[in-house]
């Protein structure tokens, strides 16, 4: 990040996204794995949804733009039932194991989604309209959010988690398309 092209509340709103960045890529790196691909995916996404929440406070702070805070209001609100929701089923989806082939099948596909989101996210074009840096941030993260849970859907995971997943793909592409067209628009501008 070359401060000097950015303002100050742009530099304090990058500065602290590439903290929640770092954390989040740290906890679903290091998060604890088992034999159970349905506790696995707990673990990986409950960060990720927390970074959502985080980047979300984080543009709330900076914006003024109405539709864009809907989104992230949006993203808070519909993450953090998540977040409850898999911690609820945690403990009954660690009892479901994997053969070491699902896991390892699983496993391939989730390291090539997220080292693709990793890499979208830290690269994402910033500049001084910290609205289209968020969504241009955000976007990649939930596309990777819908890949990951498309992934798990895959294979032999825990029935409570299946809505769960579903509710992650339906809000998560549903987020996606309002931050395009909201994107759009800023650009048009």
């Amino acid at each position: 990040m070359n401060c000097q092209q950015y303002s100050d509340n742009t530099q304090q709103y990058l500065i602290c996204f590439y903290e929640i960045l770092n954390q989040m890529i740290a906890d679903m790196t290091n998060a604890s794995l088992s034999c159970s691909l349905s506790s696995d995916f707990i673990n990986q996404m409950i960060p990720h949804h927390r970074a959502a929440i985080h980047m979300s406070r984080n543009l709330l702070m900076y914006t003024t733009n109405i539709p864009l805070q809907n989104i992230a209001q949006n993203i808070i609100k519909e993450q953090t039932q998540s977040i409850r929701n898999m911690q609820d089923i945690q403990n009954c989806c660690l009892s479901l194991h994997n053969s070491q082939d699902q896991i390892n099948s699983y496993f391939n596909k989730y390291n090539s989604i997220t080292w693709t989101m990793f890499e979208s996210m830290q690269n994402a074009p910033t500049n001084n309209d910290i609205n289209i840096s968020f969504m241009n941030e955000m976007i990649p993260h939930h596309e990777g959010a819908v890949r990951l849970s498309k992934n798990a859907l895959e294979h032999c995971i825990c029935p409570q988690l299946i809505p769960i997943l579903e509710a992650i793909i339906t809000s998560q592409e549903k987020g996606i398309s309002e931050m395009k067209k909201q994107l759009s628009e800023l650009k048009s501008c």
